[in-house]
Order: C-alpha cells, then sequence, then structure tokens
C-alpha cells in the first residue's frame, strides 16, 4: 500500500515521514469580580497537526514543476484524505502549508525535500 492523498499517489516513499500531534482544545479563562480563581469557558475541539516530510523525484525540472503544482492545487481549502503506507487513515484534512525546502539534482535527475501541514478539522 502507498501513501496517497484523495486515493491519489502522488508521493515517493522513499524517506516519507508523518508526524501526528494531539488532538486540541480550546478555552477562555476569565477573572470575574466576587470569585476567587478564575470562570474558563470550554471551546470545544479544535482538531490536529499533521506534518508530511519526504524528497519528490522526478527525470526533469518540467517533470518537477509538474508534481509541484498537482500538489500545491490541494492548497483549495477543501477537506481530503490522507491514507499512510503502514494502514493510517486521517480524514477531514485541510492542506495550510505545502514548501519546497530544499532541490539538489542527482544523477536520476531532480530531488526535492519537501515539507506539508495539514490541519485535521473535528
Amino acid at each position: 500500500m502507498r501513501t496517497t492523498l484523495d486515493e491519489q499517489g502522488l508521493f515517493d516513499e522513499q524517506g516519507l515521514t508523518i508526524e501526528v500531534g494531539s488532538l486540541e482544545k480550546v478555552s477562555i479563562d476569565k477573572a470575574v469580580s466576587g470569585l476567587d480563581g478564575v470562570l474558563s469557558i470550554d471551546l470545544g475541539g479544535r482538531g490536529r497537526r499533521i506534518t508530511q516530510k519526504g524528497t519528490l523525484r522526478a527525470n526533469s525540472r518540467l517533470k518537477m514543476n509538474e508534481r509541484i503544482g498537482v500538489i500545491s492545487a490541494y492548497m483549495d481549502g477543501r477537506t481530503h484524505k490522507l491514507a499512510i503506507s503502514d494502514g493510517r487513515e486521517f480524514s477531514n484534512l485541510r492542506m495550510d502549508i505545502f514548501k519546497v525546502t530544499k532541490t539538489t539534482e542527482s544523477g536520476i535527475g531532480l530531488c526535492c525535500e519537501y515539507e506539508i501541514v495539514y490541519r485535521q478539522l473535528v
């Protein structure tokens, strides 16, 4: 099984890492006169952050630009589903950040290290 985004095999498996953050809750703490302490108001869950890092490979600059363009198109504000090769699946993901951190030339063409940050919505 390969890592896919909306059932599309966009990523190379070699060097791929997925870091799953914990679910987050938000609350407001207010001081109220006459009370010893604070009033805490629970605003509910806010999802979690999922970070994906890896390397993309392509035979030419043109092919690499095409791959980067296809992945960048997922930064559309819609939710997506990430399925990881170890069997875990994460749905309701919004892609917030996609950045190429380093590009190098190799014997097979180009290699680009990248980082994607998703927000899993509750």
